[in-house]
């Protein structure tokens, strides 16, 4: 069952030279429960495509359609919502908040919401437990490493429960045990029901997904060997 349709989808931007074509009438669908990687050369359109399915860029033509709601006819307020109840986002940057602890920044999507502060400490704690992180709930972002601040940055994506998780070259700063330590923990997110999508120039990272989208020059090919 199909959770995401993009539906000839494109995304143009006014350039020094014109009129530039960052994604190319875009159409394909991302079925429940996949962990997919979005693939292609730096300025190919993948950040692009990513940040429109994440509802965080309207495209300028063509519809997203996620669990059968069509996102961008939503108002700004609706929309976010949307994000806040469907979607997750990890940085490459991690964009921890350096003077709140690792608990602390986890909490951070659960301000908005009408959960007493009791709960939302137990479920921040919950998810740090789930990344492995429960024993450093209390240390700032620059009391661990490069790997444990992602663990906290995935943390944070998943504590409000999303059901899709957006991450945009989660292992590009890491080291590669750091990086196959956290692909393991998208792995055991994914066989929880997450749905993950993934953007990546690394190949090695493509063993760990279960379908891989190729993008080059804003368009979506079927095999990285197509012109």
């Amino acid at each position: 069952m199909s959770l995401i349709k993009i539906c000839d989808v494109t995304k143009t931007y006014k350039g020094g030279d014109g009129i530039v074509e960052a994604l190319k009438s875009a159409n394909f669908e991302i079925a429940e429960g996949e962990f997919l990687a979005l693939m292609g050369p730096s300025g190919s359109g993948k950040s692009t495509l990513l940040s429109i399915l994440g509802g965080l860029n309207p495209p300028s033509s063509g519809k997203l359609i996620i669990d059968d709601i069509d996102v961008y006819s939503l108002s700004s307020e609706r929309l976010a919502d949307f994000r806040h109840e469907y979607v997750g986002f990890v940085f490459q940057q991690y964009q921890l908040i350096p003077y709140l602890t690792a608990l602390e920044n986890v909490m951070l999507p659960l301000a908005i919401t009408s959960r007493p502060g009791r709960e939302q400490r137990e479920m921040a704690q919950t998810v740090l437990a789930k990344v492995g992180l429960d024993k450093k709930s209390h240390r700032l972002p620059n009391q661990l490493s490069g790997g444990e601040q992602n663990r906290v940055a995935i943390a944070r994506a998943i504590v409000n429960r999303p059901s899709i998780i957006f991450a945009d070259e989660p292992t590009g700063s890491l080291d590669s045990k750091t990086a196959e330590e956290l692909l393991e923990l998208f792995q055991a997110l994914n066989r929880d029901g997450l749905t993950i999508i993934m953007v990546t120039h690394n190949q090695e990272n493509l063993a760990w997904v279960t379908r891989t989208v190729y993008i080059r020059d804003g368009v979506l090919i079927s095999n990285p060997q197509e012109s």
